[in-house]
């Protein structure tokens, strides 16, 4: 399996550029980039500018993945230019956007249901708990827009991969993708954000690994503190995902996945306070939400949550506030990267032996 990079999230990609930034992503060791959209190749999908990007992975010896953006109605608004690249039809502008994508070798393509509201405490943070629209009519409409989509991806060889974004469970994924067909839709596993589902990595795994086409492989921190469970992005290998199992599970059903790394952005990329996410999953509006979530999975992930905290207790690992306060620039975002890519490298040598 080859190991890559997320453009997004990889240190100074705005600076560099999409060209620029394949080649630090060579510079880094790793072994492809996943830009998630094809607007980010080419903001006016500009076919020699496209055509330019591709050969440049390629006289790099790395893989490219790309993706089309929001495939829920009720979140296209948010993400104006899948209507602008349309000229205002934004049917047409997803058509453009994979024909685009498809001429030049991408077809499988990242895309994922709504965006994330960090302004916002708790689960108003993510649509799925929007008051205006329930997340049924979401899920709804979501299927309608893929289905008309479904055409245009059968023509030109294409899969649309929605991700285990953190608004979104495993089990309506795989609903979506039989609903509409595994022959164009699949799935990308991000291997920490189904924790904001309560569900636990490996199972999620074991869900999903039939459909994953694309991956963002990344950890994270998981205990308990005031009004829930604290999430915070961590490099792989220190958090409460445990990849010796899971890796095995993708590598399993697809045997030439590329695993993308999903690390933190540096705080020069994106000035922010450091992230950290509340899971209420004691409310009992919370856990209503989730009517797929067994009891014995729910244990299980209580436990793995148990024995990180058995971690940070001992003093092995930081707790949340402690590994907040570090600088995070670029030296630290670079580290993260390399440390998180060896931690993965060792684990699929070992299961290739």
């Amino acid at each position: 399996m080859r190991i890559g990079i997320d453009g997004l999230k990889i240190p100074e990609s705005a600076k560099r550029g999409p060209g620029g930034t394949l080649a630090h992503a060579r510079e880094l060791g790793l072994d492809g980039v996943f830009f998630r959209s094809v607007l980010d190749l080419s903001p006016t999908l500009d076919a020699a500018e496209l055509r330019n990007l591709r050969a440049r992975a390629d006289d790099l010896g790395l893989y490219l993945e790309t993706g089309l953006g929001k495939v829920n109605p009720f979140a296209i608004p948010e993400a104006p230019e899948l209507r602008a690249i349309g000229d205002g039809d934004t049917l047409l502008g997803f058509r453009r956007m994979m024909e685009a994508a498809a001429a030049i070798g991408c077809r499988e393509l990242w895309g994922s249901t709504a965006l994330v509201k960090p302004q916002y405490h708790g689960r108003l943070a993510w649509d799925r708990f929007r008051t205006d629209v329930t997340w049924d009519e979401q899920l709804t409409a979501t299927e309608r827009f893929l289905g008309r989509l479904a055409p245009y991806a059968r023509d030109l060889g294409i899969h649309i991969n929605l991700e285990t974004h953190e608004e979104i469970t495993s089990f309506e994924l795989v609903r979506l993708a039989e609903a509409v067909g595994p022959d164009v839709v699949g799935i990308v596993y991000d291997t920490a954000n189904a924790l904001h589902r309560v569900e636990h990595p490996v199972w999620t795994a074991r869900r999903v690994a039939p459909y994953v086409r694309q991956t963002h492989i990344k950890d994270a921190h998981l205990a308990h503190g005031d009004e829930g469970l604290w999430y915070q992005l961590r490099p792989c290998g220190t958090g409460v995902v445990d990849f010796t199992q899971v890796v095995p599970i993708l590598m399993a059903a697809n045997p030439g996945l590329n695993l993308t790394l999903e690390t933190y952005e540096s705080y020069e990329d994106r000035p922010r306070s450091p992230e950290k996410w509340l899971l209420e999953i004691y409310d009992e509006e919370f856990l209503r939400a989730h009517p797929d979530l067994t009891t014995a999975e729910f244990a299980d992930y209580l436990k793995t949550v148990r024995a990180y905290e058995q971690r940070i207790a001992a003093g092995e690992l930081p707790d949340l506030e402690t590994y907040a306060a570090q600088p995070f620039g670029y030296t630290e975002a670079v580290s993260q990267i390399r440390d998180s890519a060896a931690h993965i490298r060792a684990i699929c040598e070992e299961n290739a032996k």
